[in-house]
């Protein structure tokens, strides 16, 4: 055992108070997987409702581009870090359950928008709700699994994005097309009211059966807690925890920017690509949504679990960038895929494109989450898990979903350009990504045996 100071905390694996089985634990991950999905359902949904939407409101690409950008990610983004701070040091699981009743019911709300800045508000309020999510999970997930699982089990978690946006896809284009026929549509309790918004209350629904699933999980002990001299708990203060980051900054930097380029190709063609089959090829929503779909679902869904499997496999053979390497692998693959289905003549060669750009698009997401948490005590866990998510969204949610717009709008001054906007985007964004991750892998071997294998904390 090393001789600390109290100025110089460590990291103990805390022995569990309840033993808990791996099962539970993949019960846990489930469980969490299910709320991300319908986060990503509530704020992909509107991509298949940029025609009406547009119609109804009469605003622009770009302020389209600002609703599924910058109007759900501003609080998304800024309320991440308080609510990473409050995940370190409170239940996480109650946390989590408060954000997924206020993120549903502003869902719901959205129904009630009469203009842009209605709607822009509304979508705020998603993100207020959505921002309790994932530094919670982090933190809890790496409570629950041993460091050689928890690549697979936050890719698990991760699925989420695709089995909601693909869910957004085919429920959005079924619901779209049903209604397809009639602009306005009556209901009990709301009267006579558009189309689209029947959408957005049907999403918004599921949100109370799920929040009270979310309350029903255990909270875990917290392991690898910083511990003083005298075997207590530390409490780290802000600036504690801005100094254990800064121990670690090359890799925390390394991680952050890369996954939010990552996130911008994925951003991006989550908010485009329903647009560039509807305006290029004639699409109707239904069709679209239900294609779209069913290539998300089924090659996100094995992206991200063979992206998972990979990091933990070569995690065990002694690699501790392990995560890292897919990510390099995956964003450059992904990005040339992508930029090759735009190039195609056709739709069909374009959907046969997609399917491997698809599934290395999520490879590399869960690993990457699990990349931070593996070189970060336990105090600093959430906190690091929103600053991840805060660079994510500066870089992905907000600049995804607008720089095609500003392509189409500004540059090319043609909406069905969308596809060459697509390209130069996920092309550039991709690269950047694969680039930073492997300028990464030096400091991170160090950050990681700094945690794993020297427990003096300085």
């Amino acid at each position: 055992m090393p001789v600390t100071t109290d100025a110089e905390p460590i990291a103990i694996p805390t022995a569990p108070g309840h033993p808990t089985s791996l099962r539970y634990s993949w019960y846990v991950a489930i469980i969490l997987m299910l709320c991300n999905t319908l986060s990503f359902v509530d704020r992909q949904i509107l991509s298949l409702l940029v025609g009406p939407i547009k119609h109804d409101l009469a605003i622009s690409d770009t302020r389209i581009g600002l609703l599924q950008g910058l109007a759900f990610a501003l609080f998304y983004t800024l309320l991440g870090l308080p609510m990473g701070r409050i995940a370190d040091n409170s239940s996480r699981r109650g946390l989590i359950s408060i954000g997924i009743s206020v993120w549903s019911l502003m869902t719901a709300l959205c129904a009630a928008a009469q203009s842009f800045w209605t709607l822009f508000l509304a979508r705020m309020g998603v993100g207020v709700g959505e921002a309790t999510l994932a530094p919670s999970t982090f933190s809890l997930v790496s409570d629950y699994f041993p460091k050689e699982r928890l690549g697979t089990a936050l890719s698990i978690f991760s699925m989420g994005i695709f089995f909601g946006s693909g869910l957004a896809l085919i429920v959005g284009g079924t619901v779209v097309g049903a209604v397809s026929h009639n602009p306005t549509v009556e209901l009990p309790l709301f009267g006579v009211i558009a189309s689209w918004r029947v959408t957005f209350l049907i999403v918004g629904i599921p949100g109370i059966v799920m929040a009270l699933l979310a309350y029903s999980i255990r909270e875990p002990v917290r392991q690898n807690v910083l511990r003083n001299a005298q075997g207590e708990v530390s409490r780290l203060g802000l600036g504690e925890v801005v100094a254990q980051l800064k121990l670690r900054w090359q890799s925390v930097m390394g991680i952050c920017l890369g996954l939010a380029f990552q996130a911008m190709c994925n951003y991006a063609q989550q908010a485009w690509l329903p647009t560039f089959f509807i305006r290029v090829h004639n699409w109707t929503p239904r069709q679209t949504g239900l294609t779209l779909g069913l290539i998300s679902l089924t090659t996100g869904l094995t992206g991200m679990f063979c992206g998972g499997k990979l990091c933990d496999h070569w995690h065990r053979k002694g690699f501790s960038e392990a995560p890292l390497k897919v990510g390099v692998l995956a964003t450059l693959c992904a990005g040339f895929f992508f930029c090759l289905a735009m190039a195609m003549p056709t739709p069909k060669w374009q959907l046969v494109v997609l399917v491997p750009a698809f599934f290395f698009l999520a490879m590399p997401i869960g690993s990457s989450y699990a990349a931070l948490q593996l070189i970060l005590p336990n105090q600093v866990r959430g906190q690091g898990g929103a600053l991840q998510v805060f660079t994510l969204n500066l870089g992905g949610l907000i600049l995804g979903p607008l720089l095609p717009a500003l392509l189409n709008d500004y540059v090319f001054h043609n909406a069905n350009m969308v596809g060459y906007s697509l390209a130069i985007t996920l092309g550039f964004a991709s690269l950047l990504s694969a680039t930073l991750f492997r300028a990464t892998y030096q400091p991170y071997r160090k950050h990681y045996a700094l945690m794993h294998t020297q427990p003096t904390l300085k």
